[in-house]
């Protein structure tokens, strides 16, 4: 599990490796406040969480902040743009796509066809491609589908928007538990958005 990499502040704040085994809740989650002195990189991506949201109830500090080392905070705000066009959750905050830019900037490898791809971003929009409106944002993503730019931020998606502490707390996911006995002794039926099934549709487990 990860979780935004961010210089702590003095306080005592409870490890969040790992949910409660006996009734899957998540702890609190390690996302201080960071200064900004603290962050001396390229570009720094700042927000707040929103208040009453399961992530506020459950991060010590509403605040969050990110470091960018190779890319600028606009180039990282156009990747989080798009990463809500490719995988829109409203319930996810934009903390959690600020995942998805700290994760390609760390590629030094392929930042060369990310700046392009912002740039082209940018250009499409006539402008700011954050500061264009949705309809014309999902379109101009369409038209770059299957591009190697395309391709390298939907396949990072994948990892650096579910692969994290807040995506678990938000879908309700306790985490892997193969290593401790699997789902049918540990909360098989625990999905908190859906319907109780029935006892028809949930016989007891086969246990032979």
């Amino acid at each position: 599990m990860r979780v935004i990499a961010i210089k702590p502040l003095t306080l005592e704040i409870p490890d969040a490796d790992s949910c409660s085994e006996d009734n899957g809740e998540v702890p609190k989650m390690n996302l201080p406040l960071a200064r900004r002195s603290f962050l001396k990189g390229s570009g720094i991506l700042m927000g707040t969480l929103a208040t009453g949201s399961v992530l506020a109830a459950l991060a010590p500090s509403r605040a969050w902040a990110l470091e960018l080392k190779q890319l600028s905070k606009s180039e990282g705000q156009t990747l989080m743009a798009m990463g809500r066009v490719l995988y829109p959750h409203k319930k996810l905050p934009d903390a959690v796509y600020a995942l998805l830019a700290k994760d390609l900037d760390a590629k030094t490898d392929g930042l060369p066809v990310v700046h392009a791809g912002i740039s082209s971003l940018d250009e499409a929009a006539g402008g700011s491609f954050v500061k264009a409106p949705a309809a014309k944002k999902l379109a101009i993503v369409k038209a770059m589908e299957g591009t190697p730019f395309f391709n390298a931020v939907r396949g990072q998606c994948v990892t650096s928007l579910y692969d994290n502490d807040m995506a678990f707390a938000v879908f309700g996911y306790p985490g892997s538990a193969w290593e401790k006995g699997g789902y049918i002794t540990r909360g098989f039926q625990d999905l908190k958005w859906l319907p109780a099934p029935t006892v028809a549709a949930s016989p007891p487990p086969y246990l032979g």
